[in-house]
C-alpha cells in the first residue's frame, strides 16, 4: 500500500485551488491506458473507483539516501502496494481496501509486457501481474478477482512518495511499542514520531518486524495514510494554492495515471470533497481464507475468503459504508495483532469429550483463525490450559493468551506460525478480543481518526 496515499489527499484536495494551477499540474503526469482492449467488464457501479498501485522506482533518490533508508539493490518494477478506492456518490466517504500483495489470483490470457510472447491464463500471486502484463493485466485481474469496474488507475514510486512526505514536513505516528526491521532499518521506540519521507518509507514497507508479515504492514500502512490525510487537512496545504502546488507538483511528477483522470475530473472531487478529515476515510483488508495456501509452482499465498469477500465487494459496487456503528460496540479486551491474522490448531489436553471442539468453537467466533479440526492432546490429562508458539510469532501468542486468561505460554523454537492451544481442565471460556485501535465490525473496517495519532 505504499505510497499511493499522498496522491489520494491532492485529489481530494484539488478543488480548493482552481482551475488553471491544476490545469498545469496535469501537464507534469506520465499518461498511461490500462483500459486498452478490455472487454467483458464489470458493470459500472455507484461512486467512482480508483486503482492505486504502489511501485519500487527509485531512479530519483540519491546514493546517500539509498544507503541511510536501505534501498539498495536494483528495482524490480513490481507492486508492492495494491489498494482500491471507492469515493461515495455523494463524495462524503472514501472506503480503502488493502490487496495484500501474494494474494492468490489468476491473470487472465494475455501477451508479456516485455516479449509479446502470448501466455494462457494461470495462477500467481497478485503483484505478479504487473511484472507480467503491466498496469492493464493488474487492472484486468483486480477487476476479475473483485467484479468492480475500476474507473481510474494511479501508479506512485519510492521518489515521489519520500518527496511528498517532506514537502508536508513530516507525517506524525504513534506506536505502542517499538518496531524494528534489519531489512529496512526501521527502528521506532514506543511513542509519537515524527517522520521525514525516508523514515515513513522504513515505516509502511517494513514487514520484518514479527510474524504477521504484510498483515501487519498493511495495518501500518492503514496508519499511516490516516495520519498523512490528518496532517493534509490540519495544516492548510489543501486551501492554501502556492503550498498545494508545491506538494502536489512533487507528488505527480512521478506519477503515471490514464489518460481519462484529469483537471475536470481532479476539480470535480475536490469541490465536492472539501470537508474531507479522516473520519471521512474507512480502511478495510480482504476477509482472509488461508494466509499459508500453497501453490505449486509458485509457494505460499493468501486465500481469500470467498463469502465474506464477495460481500465487500458488493458493498462497494453498491456505495454502501464498510465500517460499522460505533455505538453498541461490545466491550472486547484489546491486543496487538488482529485475531483473524492467528492461526490456530487447537488440543483437547482432557478426557472431557467435545472440550477441543468447544474452544475451537469460542475462539474462532472472537476472529481468532482456527483449523476448525480440533484434535486429541497426548497425554489427555492436561491441568492447565497451555499456549505452545514460534517465537517469531510472540506478539501473535501474546494476543492468543488474551482470549484464554490464565493459560501458560510456551516457546517452541521452529514450530511455525501456527499457534497450538492444549485445552486443560482449567478452562472456563474465551474472552472476546479486537485488534489495537480497532473496530473490527464485518471486515475489519476502521476510520481515519481512529488509527491516526490523535491531536493534542
Amino acid at each position: 500500500m505504499r505510497m499511493v496515499t499522498g496522491l489520494s489527499v491532492l485529489v481530494l484536495g484539488a478543488g480548493g485551488v482552481g482551475h488553471a494551477v491544476v490545469t498545469n499540474l496535469e501537464n507534469g503526469i506520465d499518461r498511461i491506458d490500462p483500459f486498452k482492449d478490455m472487454k467483458n467488464r464489470p458493470r459500472a457501479g455507484n461512486g467512482m473507483n480508483l486503482l492505486l498501485v504502489g511501485t519500487d522506482g527509485r531512479d530519483r533518490i540519491s546514493p546517500e539516501e539509498k544507503e541511510k533508508y536501505r534501498l539498495g539493490g536494483a528495482p524490480c518494477h513490481c507492486t508492492d502496494t495494491i489498494m482500491l478506492v471507492h469515493l461515495s456518490a455523494d463524495r462524503e466517504r472514501a472506503s480503502i481496501v488493502s490487496l495484500p500483495r501474494d494474494s492468490y489470483a489468476e491473470v487472465p490470457e494475455h501477451r508479456d509486457r516485455t516479449t509479446g510472447e502470448p501466455h494462457a491464463a494461470h495462477p500467481v500471486k497478485l503483484n505478479a501481474a504487473y511484472a507480467e502484463g503491466g498496469p492493464n493485466l493488474t487492472v484486468r485481474t483486480v477487476e476479475h478477482m473483485t467484479g468492480v469496474k475500476i474507473d481510474h488507475y494511479l501508479e506512485v514510486d519510492f521518489t515521489s512518495f519520500m518527496k511528498t512526505v517532506d514537502t508536508l514536513g513530516g507525517v506524525k505516528i504513534c506506536t505502542t511499542r517499538p518496531l524494528k526491521d534489519s531489512y529496512t532499518g526501521l527502528d521506532l521506540a514506543p511513542g509519537t514520531h515524527e517522520l521525514n519521507g525516508g523514515q515513513a518509507l522504513q515505516y509502511v514497507r517494513s514487514r520484518h518486524i514479527d510474524g504477521a508479515a504484510d498483515l501487519g504492514r498493511m495495518q501500518r500502512q492503514q496508519k499511516f495514510l490516516a495520519s498523512l490525510i490528518e496532517r493534509a487537512t490540519s495544516n492548510g496545504v489543501l486551501l492554501n494554492p502556492v503550498k498545494f502546488r508545491d506538494v502536489a507538483s512533487t507528488m505527480l511528477s512521478s506519477v503515471r495515471a490514464d489518460k481519462g483522470f484529469g483537471t475536470e475530473q481532479m476539480l470535480e472531487l475536490g469541490q465536492a470533497m472539501r470537508g474531507f478529515s479522516p473520519a471521512s476515510s474507512e480502511f478495510a483488508s480482504v476477509p482472509m481464507g488461508n494466509v499459508s495456501y500453497p501453490v505449486s509452482g509458485i509457494g505460499s499465498t493468501v486465500k481469500w475468503d470467498e463469502a465474506k469477500s464477495e460481500k465487500l465487494f458488493r458493498a462497494l459496487r453498491e456505495d454502501k459504508p464498510l465500517a460499522p456503528m460505533r455505538s453498541g460496540r461490545p466491550k472486547a479486551e484489546t491486543v496487538d495483532v488482529d485475531p483473524r491474522q492467528v492461526r490456530v490448531q487447537v488440543y483437547n489436553g482432557t478426557p472431557k469429550d467435545g472440550l477441543g471442539r468447544t474452544v475451537d468453537d469460542a475462539l474462532h467466533a472472537t476472529g481468532f483463525d482456527t483449523t476448525r479440526a480440533p484434535l486429541n492432546g497426548e497425554p489427555r490429562s492436561a491441568g492447565h490450559t497451555l499456549i505452545s508458539y514460534d517465537p517469531r510469532w510472540d506478539r501473535s501468542a501474546r494476543s492468543l493468551a488474551a482470549a484464554l486468561p490464565g493459560a501458560e505460554l510456551r516457546a517452541v523454537r521452529g514450530q511455525g506460525a501456527t499457534m497450538r492451544v492444549t485445552a486443560g481442565a482449567d478452562f472456563e471460556k474465551v474472552r472476546q478480543v479486537r485488534a489495537e485501535a480497532t473496530d473490527n465490525g464485518e471486515f475489519g473496517t476502521v476510520t481515519g481518526d481512529q488509527v491516526a495519532c490523535p491531536r493534542p
